[in-house]
């Protein structure tokens, strides 16, 4: 049983790779008779699980009402989708971010519950430097957009640079990842080599110092958690 699970789990998170859009698009039909099939086995799982542990037991774990939850969830989206698909309306599976459920609260996920767990235990823990790092990215959002926004600067595609403080947040994030980064500093530099200085001080800022905070902090707090959770075990 345990394994047949598992298979079933992964196989409905894998339909996220056949359905449109989709790395290797499959027919509508053929995911959404999976998709069922997938269902039909978890609500036998759980109808098994019923039978065999006391009704007030069973109704009393919140593991079980979210399974059934997802299940009428997804079948819900399923053929709300079918029936838009059979009219050309084009809509959105939003029920697919509900297929991690499965994974987390079957009884057979014991280990995966314990670490998801622990990580919702260290968020409210790690909230304050998220907010200082936010902090910082905001502000020298502020700052980009008074040194760089009445400049008339286009970035490599003719796009206005810099023009727009959301737009500015994004970019400066993106920055931060040290994903595409020349494109972000590129125009402000090739227009003077002086704004640099803002860019490489921004870096220092929020890539090396807050980014470098934050892990520890998250390893710190989930190190912590996990601990407590397995009775003091080192988890070095």
């Amino acid at each position: 049983m345990r394994t047949a699970t598992y298979f079933f789990i992964f196989l409905n998170l894998s339909l996220a790779m056949f359905e449109e859009p989709a790395v290797y698009p499959l027919p509508f039909l053929v995911t959404s008779l999976v998709e069922v099939v997938c269902l039909l086995v978890f609500f036998g799982r759980l109808t098994h699980f019923a039978k065999v542990t006391l009704r007030n037991v069973f109704w009393k774990d919140t593991k079980n009402i979210c399974i059934m939850v997802a299940i009428l969830l997804s079948l819900t989206d399923l053929a709300i989708y079918g029936v838009l698909r059979m009219y050309n309306v084009r809509s959105v599976r939003w029920s697919r971010i509900v297929r991690p459920i499965f994974l987390i609260n079957f009884a057979e996920s014991r280990q995966i519950r314990r670490a998801f767990r622990s990580i919702r235990n260290t968020l409210p823990e790690i909230t304050y430097v998220f907010l200082l790092f936010m902090f910082s990215l905001l502000m020298f959002s502020l700052m980009a957009l008074k040194l760089f926004g009445e400049r008339n600067l286009q970035t490599a595609e003719g796009l206005p640079y810099f023009k727009n403080y959301l737009g500015i947040v994004f970019d400066l994030y993106v920055l931060v990842t040290t994903a595409n980064s020349p494109d972000v500093m590129m125009p402000a530099f090739d227009f003077s080599s002086w704004y640099a200085l803002f860019f490489i001080a921004f870096v220092i800022v929020n890539t090396y110092i807050f980014m470098s905070l934050f892990l520890a902090v998250v390893y710190n707090n989930y190190k912590k958690h996990l601990k407590v959770m397995f009775g003091g075990v080192n988890c070095d």
